[in-house]
């Protein structure tokens, strides 16, 4: 054997195993991490590393080792997240690391699978979390300004910040203790807004940067978007490209700390998607030019439970297209072809380690090879084509390789190649929202978009509690003028309302029939939502980011009522002097259209009331669910608006992930067991913005290849396992505008249907690599073969083969038709090597389906049914 493939084979072991240290608690043999131009140094040795994002509070604990184990499976070495201050201290001084806030739970772990930590402390993470994972508290502190150069934010930023490396430090989970953390954050691009504090931000951050690194945690620390950062912190790029990075100082490695391979999306807009091909192209060619740690943002996105949504205005699902879905479920494509990815990179490790930069070779006008050696005649490297139109031809060290067009090959041994990002050879999965069958259903793209289909109603008895209209209990309390919302709530409930009184005389009424008008309220700057009462009748409603409101209103001769409720939906988490944004209303709240002119109501006398009366008597908790107040619900009361609605419900059977369907509703929030699900609405996207098909090739940005247009951005609500039971499950909802709770049904969510199609010039699996005949040189890579591989999730087995053929067919996953060229046997094999498994392999070549039509690129199609399995064995077939 020669000593390179010995060299190469070494470091595959190194990357895909893990010693545990036989010290009680320690995950690993104690390591430190240091770093140097090229990379991050693992006891030692620089590594190339993958990193999945996953937000701990987004998923349950039940969730988090299934999370970990798939990460681990698509080829992470590295576990990223955020640490969310306002989830660890609700209030202040009062610390939580409990339920999905088990911050050491989740280390652990991470630590327990073999994988590596990146804790990213922030305090300020943005996220999309409500108020950017800052307390709400923080902002009453007198004087404080967030952060800049001031006294008493630092001083509350450095207390939180020790305290979670303190806990880290406890717990014995920082790398030289034989933990898995071998990094942390301090800020969060911060370079974006930092010129908007002047002097005063500069000297922020190197403060910033000194706090941390006194801590002691003795492993590296980054800050991301930080081209000013301190020598002895590592700046970091995020983006969705990220290969054109340079750090600071270079002494510094290319760390990629967000690789957005989604996005988020608010109320009543689309939902975004970022195509596979386009996502591998973009790591690819940050390795190619010398990056060395990447991580996906996110790798799973989950779910903002409760209020914890920011915005204004994000939705309650995090989903974000990421690879692992809000549900826990795999998102295939996207998830099989990034393990593609990640094999393939691991193949090259021990080159690009090797070698302190790349041989940088120009292949043509738009094509590019960077070429990686270390001793010992490791060799690796990366053909690039950023064409966005044309597929290329290259020679490459005497050797002729087809590049399409937006893409990159890999060539561990800088002659085959064992991966293309534009070549998806992984399944794709179509989701069904309830397991029952039914013809199937055309899509739009993503194919991996879920079908709904139809399920008994949750429930057919209901009943409801009326919320009142204004005051309802004894804490309200009157002051002269307008109060800013999160002043008084403390962001305690979404929900204040602001009321006076007005007294209309005769002269007015008679003034607006005579002259055929009606008078109007204006406000001058509202956000997010404002209901608007006359006398207890709501009259209007508007929704806008500091937007002017013009509601025309009917008034009564004599004494009127007006009121306002005012709505947060997420508060800010992003952007500079967050502490000063507030939520509420602006300048003047005016009557128009009177007789004797104009009324000023912003100095009036307003009485003020904090949340819902159902909040305050927690009609969502089990253990206070009595009588209340509650009635039965008929047919005939619904819509009804500012109700609160309950029922009991049944759990689906198996293990399939729950969900709500909401589409029956309106706007308001729901809980499961006292378990806050989130705040639902069913605000329709636009019409337009989506595209039939989506084309990988080229840049992508947030409103590329966008699905969902004319529906409701989210009507399904994850409701964990783990926060159900058997029966009798209590749900409760706050409905605000009038939506038809008998309308609402539970379901499961579940991958019903498996695709895939292959060529037969498609690269052979990556495990192939590592196969004794190649590497003892019996096998050519000439002789390997392309392998189809399909998989059910856990649980489930292949049922039946809806389509398969070998030769030309047409069309895609859900509209595949036989070509001119077919193999008869196509669905006889297929059916043999997958029928009552689990999982399958198939040999796509003529030696297991003969060759229908010579001297033509044949390719296999595939269209499969996964059913529950009923059998205690249903392995892996290989044909």
């Amino acid at each position: 054997m020669q000593n390179g493939t010995r060299i190469w084979l070494q470091w595959l072991a190194m990357a895909l195993t893990v010693t545990f240290g036989m010290v009680t608690g320690q995950y690993f043999k104690p390591f430190n991490v240091t770093y140097d131009h090229r990379a991050l140094k693992i006891d030692g040795q620089r590594r190339m590393l993958v990193s999945a994002g996953i937000h701990y509070p987004r998923a349950t604990p039940e969730m988090w080792p299934d999370l970990i184990a798939k990460s681990k499976e698509g080829g992470a070495d590295v576990i990223e997240t955020y640490v969310f201050w306002s989830g660890h201290e609700p209030v202040k001084g009062q610390y939580s690391f409990e339920g999905r806030y088990d911050l050491v739970k989740f280390v652990k772990l991470v630590g327990s699978s073999g994988l590596y930590l990146h804790l990213r402390i922030g305090p300020y993470v943005c996220a999309e979390w409500n108020f950017g994972g800052f307390p709400v508290w923080l902002r009453d502190i007198p004087g404080i300004v967030f952060r800049t150069d001031n006294e008493p934010f630092k001083e509350e930023m450095q207390r939180f910040v020790k305290k979670i490396v303190d806990v880290m430090r406890e717990e014995s989970l920082f790398s030289w203790q034989g933990g898995p953390i071998i990094m942390l954050q301090i800020e969060n691009e911060y370079g974006n807004i930092e010129d908007s504090y002047g002097q005063k931000g500069k000297d922020y951050m190197k403060w910033a940067a000194n706090m941390a690194v006194g801590l002691g945690a003795g492993v590296p620390w980054v800050m991301c978007r930080q081209t000013d950062a301190p020598e002895n912190i590592i700046d970091a790029c995020n983006g969705y490209y990220c290969d054109g990075y340079t750090p600071n100082s270079k002494k510094k490695p290319v760390i990629w700390t967000e690789n957005w391979d989604g996005w988020y999306t608010t109320w009543g807009g689309t939902l975004p998607h970022r195509p596979v091909e386009d996502l591998a192209f973009a790591v690819a060619r940050f390795y190619q030019r010398g990056g060395s740690f990447q991580n996906y943002y996110m790798f799973f996105g989950g779910t903002n439970f409760g209020r914890t949504s920011g915005g204004p205005n994000y939705i309650t699902s995090y989903d974000y297209d990421a690879p692992i879905d809000e549900y826990g479920l795999l998102h295939q494509p996207k998830w099989g072809h990034l393990k593609d990815l990640h094999a393939a990179l691991k193949l090259c490790e021990p080159a690009l380690v090797a070698a302190d930069s790349a041989q940088y070779i120009k292949l043509g006008s738009m094509q590019e090879a960077h070429v990686y050696r270390g001793n010992n005649s490791t060799c690796s490297a990366f053909l690039a084509n950023i064409d966005e139109h044309k597929e290329i031809t290259v020679q490459f060290l005497g050797h002729a390789y087809t590049l399409p067009p937006w893409s990159v090959s890999i060539l561990p041994d800088c002659r085959n190649t064992a991966f293309n990002t534009a070549k998806v050879g992984a399944q794709t999965s179509i989701k069904v929202v309830d397991f029952e069958s039914t013809s199937s259903a055309k899509l739009s793209a993503p194919e991996h978009l879920m079908i709904q289909k139809g399920v008994p109603l949750v429930s057919e008895s209901w009943m409801s509690f009326k919320e009142p209209i204004g005051v309802w209990g004894d804490d309200n309390f009157t002051v002269q003028g307008i109060l800013e919302h999160l002043n008084v709530t403390k962001d305690q409930s979404d929900y204040l309302w602001y009321i006076t009184r007005i007294y209309v005389s005769d002269e007015d009424i008679a003034f607006w029939k005579e002259n055929a008008i009606s008078p109007s309220l204006t406000i001058d700057s509202m956000r997010d939502l404002v209901r608007i009462f006359i006398n207890g009748q709501l009259i209007g409603s508007a929704r806008g980011d500091w937007i002017k409101v013009v509601q025309q209103v009917q008034f009564k001769q004599g004494y009127n009522d007006v009121m306002l409720l005012s709505e947060t939906v997420g508060l800010q988490n992003y952007g500079a002097f967050l502490e000063k944004d507030g939520a509420g209303f602006k300048g003047h709240i005016t009557l128009t259209g009177f007789k004797k002119g104009n009324v000023n109501l912003t100095h009036s006398p307003w009485t003020y009331q904090v949340g819902l009366k159902g909040e305050f008597l927690k009609l969502y908790a089990v253990d206070n669910n009595g009588s209340l107040g509650w009635t039965n619900l008929t047919q005939n009361e619904v819509p009804s608006t500012f109700s609160w609605y309950k029922t009991y419900f049944d759990s689906p059977g198996g293990k399939d992930p729950v969900v709500l369907d909401m589409s029956s509703m309106g706007k308001g929030q729901a809980w499961v067991n006292g378990h806050h699900i989130g705040r639902y609405w069913t605000l329709v996207a636009p019409k337009d913005g989506c595209q039939e098909t989506c084309d990988y090739r080229g840049s992508y940005g947030s409103e590329k290849c966008n699905t969902n247009c004319g529906k409701p951005t989210q009507i399904w609500y994850h409701v964990p396992r783990s926060w159900l039971q058997p029966s009798d499950n209590l749900l409760v909802l706050f409905e605000e505008t009038g939506g038809n709770p008998f309308e609402i049904s539970v379901k499961t969510v579940t991958v019903e249907t498996v695709c895939a199609h292959m060529s037969e010039d498609h690269n052979p699996p990556l495990q192939m690599w590592s196969h004794p005949n190649y590497i003892n040189r019996e096998l050519s890579a000439s002789e390997m073969k392309p392998v189809m591989q399909l998989q059910c999730e856990n649980g489930y087995t292949f049922a039946s083969i809806e389509f398969a053929s070998y030769g030309t067919p047409q069309g895609s996953c859900q509209t595949f038709s036989k070509g001119k060229c077919h193999a008869p046997n196509s669905a006889s094999i297929l059916s043999k090597a997958c029928e009552g498994r689990n999982s399958c392999k198939i040999e796509v070549s003529n030696s297991v389906f003969g060759d229908p039509c010579p001297r033509t690129v044949k390719t296999l199609a595939v269209k499969a049914k996964c059913k529950p399995s009923t059998s205690l064995y249903a392995g892996l077939s290989d044909i």
